[in-house]
């Protein structure tokens, strides 16, 4: 059997009604002998936009000191297999059908959700790999998130927080803070991302109550744009360094947080290999350059196409200042009950054009209806069937394709672009 065939066993075994506790990740877990106790250690990431960016520094800066390394991360793109990542690359293709059938048979046909039987195969793999860190990515919030079983984890770290996922986590900046902030264990040094006021207010009344120092960006240390790279400073001192690999200004903060992250564990690497990981880093779909293949053919000679997967309103500031003074055409489809009004809105000043389109094989927005909300911010739209026909509809020397991970795998899979 193949992992795409048990996989799509594994999620027939939904649970008709969701609570949202960790019961039953704990309760596969203890069937399996507690995988997750055994563990290498864990830095555990949360935060609404930037944690698959952070997540790739820690990793890049790790291993460019020669640490082995393990990541956790979702959705994937294009294969499962790039949500486990263990000490040697992707997990392959015998090891995940092992783990996986290893949890079913313990799970013993109980209901369970999709992600938390798969968080327990990746942490039944990265038990049995030999590693020196692992690095694991919240999924849904943080406080009832599968990943939320792991007790002592070497750090706990929040990325930046904004508005998303308002039906599970709450409609307000602080309720979501709190529900992120649900990762912070008792002792165990906090890590925070420059946030709103309101969400740094709740992070630190959460590491207050359990007793945890906390390290906040622009407080504890600094990352700034200075003669065309970047300089980072903290109590151990300062560096100047190259701009990191994964495009963007926002990427600086990104960097400046898990570098803060390792110096303040004692973790770093040297200055000189601090430079060959941000040179070397690599993260999918975030500000992706776009350079072969068929959608690429598409563009006019000499034109750009950029993919980004971000979905929120918070993401979209960020490609907006990435693309402040310039216009594109934006390709958007967007997953249904998405925000669309304020992504859509955000984007605004950096439009020329908008071609909506659908997410393939996932419940989405009416490619008409985002062209409506479009229009009505003032934005030439129109609706098309697919990324190909909504990228000759362009006019523009730079075209961004955008507004899903799901759609962004889509893209990548087209290009012959698959992460590895």
């Amino acid at each position: 059997m193949s992992s795409d065939q048990l996989l799509a066993r594994l999620h027939r075994l939904h649970p008709k009604l969701i609570d949202l506790s960790l019961g039953r990740t704990e309760r596969l877990l203890t069937a399996l002998g507690n995988p997750e106790r055994r563990m290498p250690p864990v830095l555990h990431v949360a935060g609404t936009n930037g944690k698959g960016s952070t997540v790739a520094y820690l990793q890049a800066l790790l291993e460019a000191d020669g640490k082995r390394v393990q990541t956790y991360t979702s959705p994937h793109l294009v294969r499962f297999h790039e949500r486990i990542r263990l000490s040697d690359g992707l997990i392959s293709e015998a090891r995940l059908v092992e783990v996986l059938e290893r949890c079913e048979a313990a799970n013993d046909g109980q209901p369970i959700t999709f992600f938390e039987i798969t968080t327990a195969a990746g942490f039944l793999a990265f038990a049995e790999d030999e590693a020196d860190y692992c690095i694991v990515e919240v999924g849904l919030g943080g406080r009832f998130d599968s990943s939320n079983v792991l007790e002592r984890p070497l750090a706990s770290i929040i990325t930046p927080i904004g508005l998303d996922h308002q039906s599970f986590l709450g409609d307000t900046i602080a309720a979501i803070a709190g529900e992120k902030a649900g990762i912070i264990k008792p002792g165990v040094p906090v890590f925070s991302a420059a946030q709103e006021p309101e969400a740094l207010s709740v992070i630190e009344a959460a590491a207050r109550r359990a007793s945890a120092t906390l390290c906040v960006a622009g407080r504890d240390w600094t990352a700034q744009p200075e003669n065309g790279g970047w300089r980072f400073g903290d109590a151990s001192g300062a560096l100047n360094l190259p701009i990191p690999a994964l495009s963007g200004p926002h990427q600086i903060g990104n960097a400046g947080l898990a570098l803060g992250v390792l110096r303040r564990l004692g973790i770093a690497p040297s200055p000189e290999r601090i430079v060959d990981g941000l040179r070397r880093v690599r993260w999918p779909a975030r500000l992706q350059p776009i350079d072969r293949g068929p959608l690429f053919e598409l563009m006019p000679p000499g034109g750009r196409l950029w993919l980004d997967g971000g979905h929120n309103p918070h993401a979209a500031a960020v490609l907006a200042a990435a693309f402040f003074g310039r216009k594109l055409h934006l390709v958007v489809g967007m997953l249904e009950g998405k925000d669309a009004q304020d992504y859509l809105r955000v984007l605004a000043p950096v439009a020329a054009s908008v071609a909506a389109v659908p997410v393939p094989d996932e419940l989405c927005h009416d490619p008409a209806d985002l062209a409506r909300i479009a229009s009505g911010l003032g934005i030439p739209a129109s609706a098309h069937a697919d990324v190909a026909d909504a990228l000759a509809a362009g006019a523009c020397d730079e075209a961004m394709i955008c507004g899903s991970l799901y759609l962004a795998g889509h893209v990548l899979q087209l290009s012959g672009l698959i992460p590895d």
